[in-house]
């Protein structure tokens, strides 16, 4: 009975670490080693103005990772991508021994902060960096970067089978959107499971796991009504006009779609005698008089959906509201094709958080729970959910992604490093399923 009270005492008195292998111990060491280094090319990467339009600061970026992927072992090429308006995305491939799990790793180079943008530079106060993308989404392919850098220092990565897919447009998409995100399907095509490294979920010092998010597409809505003199509206020749008609449409939509993990927004809208919207669907121009009847209405918004089901569903009945007409009036509800498909909450991605959790667990770090997708954009990840198992938010702990100030704590970059980096090498040397 002493004995087995004193193995007791020892297995708790074990630091976490050691219950690590030798190997992800060296991971871990080496995550720590290099720090500063990756804190620097984070400083350089931030430093480059990559804004998605910005298609030479892009292309620079994407050379920054070629300079850290080709020592690794990795084949990079370089996907142009200016038939779709955008500068280009980064494939890279490190060929193992075929025997484990392909693994695919997504991220991306641009950020929303244009070159006429007056937020440009990293700056550095502590144990906090700020500066455009910082986190969104160069602070994760720093993460990235640095586990593969620690499996190659502990000789894990060798082994291994992986794809890197860095994508120049996820802040906004090329057209057609099936050529912006062919290479990126095709590489979920050839992988069995798949991380990205957007932001991690961190909410009161937590970091949390993400399973799932929603979709997000656009919409444009336009009605039209017969235009003549106000005293006429309501009347069996003139109806109700465009403006009333756009009115009964988004306050059904408001009232009568409402369900858990469904948001719809109106972003813009507009309606008179004329109405119209520029061809990037972001101004409108309308002008009218109190005494006319509305001619035309246009609104857009956008539509985001935790399912395929529910995504689908949803559309058929907007469809259904729009067509129940007010008297002489017309309406169509037309989605853009441009949009990102939901990544749905599986099995096969609870059970990926759930190896995330042993890796926490012989880190010694706190579980991380699901987060819940409502709160969570789209991302690149779910153009590959239908084919792997997906775990997303993988990147920097930060806050203020999209807006002046956007930070991130530094010491998550080696949390996440490490993280990663005994994953992935877990992963790779399981056995490639069937297919």
């Amino acid at each position: 009975m002493r004995v087995l009270l004193l193995l007791a005492l020892l297995a708790v008195a074990v630091p976490a670490q050691a219950r690590l292998s030798p190997e992800e111990q060296a991971i871990a060491a080496a995550v720590d080693r290099e720090s500063e280094r990756d804190i620097a090319l984070l400083q350089r990467m931030v430093n480059q103005n990559s804004g998605t339009l910005n298609l030479a600061g892009v292309t620079a970026v994407g050379e920054m990772v070629r300079a850290e992927l080709v020592p690794l072992g990795f084949e990079v090429r370089w996907v142009d991508m200016r038939a779709t308006g955008r500068a280009g995305h980064i494939v890279a491939i490190h060929r193992g021994n075929g025997r484990g799990k392909r693994i695919l790793l997504i991220g991306h180079l641009d950020t929303v902060f244009e070159p006429d943008s007056p937020f440009q530079a990293f700056t550095r106060a502590g144990d906090r960096a700020t500066g455009p993308g910082v986190g969104d989404c160069k602070g994760g392919d720093v993460v990235l970067i640095a586990a593969l850098r620690a499996m190659q220092a502990a000789g894990t990565l060798r082994d291994a089978d992986i794809m890197v897919v860095m994508t120049g447009d996820e802040e906004r998409p090329g057209t057609p959107i099936g050529v912006a995100r062919r290479d990126l399907i095709e590489a979920g095509r050839w992988a069995d499971v798949a991380l990205e490294y957007e932001n991690v979920a961190t909410e009161n010092g937590r970091d949390y796991g993400t399973i799932a998010r929603r979709s997000a597409s656009s919409w444009t809505l336009t009605t039209h009504g017969r235009s003549a003199h106000s005293s006429g509206v309501f009347s069996d020749d003139l109806g109700y006009g465009a403006i009333y008609e756009m009115a009964r449409i988004l306050d059904s939509f408001r009232r009568e779609l409402r369900e858990p993990n469904l948001t719809y927004n109106v972003g813009v809208i507009g309606g008179g005698t004329p109405a119209t919207i520029d061809a990037d669907g972001f101004r409108v121009a309308a002008s009218g008089k109190t005494n006319i009847i509305a001619g035309t209405a246009t609104a857009r918004g956008d539509l985001r959906a935790l399912t395929p089901e529910q995504d689908s569903r949803v559309r058929a009945r907007m469809q259904a509201i729009v067509a129940q007409h007010l008297p002489r009036t017309e309406a169509s509800l037309v989605f853009a094709d441009d949009g990102y498909p939901p990544m749905a909450p599986t099995a096969g991605n609870r059970a990926l958080l759930g190896q995330l959790n042993g890796v926490n667990r012989d880190l010694g770090l706190p579980e991380m729970p699901e987060y819940d997708p409502a709160r969570r954009g789209a991302a690149d990840s779910s153009f590959v959910a239908d084919h792997d198992d997906t775990l997303a938010g993988m990147g920097a702990s930060g806050s203020g992604a999209h807006a002046a100030g956007e930070s991130i704590a530094l010491d998550s970059l080696a949390r996440q490093a490490k993280r990663s980096a005994i994953l992935i090498t877990r992963l790779s040397r399981e056995p490639r399923p069937a297919r």
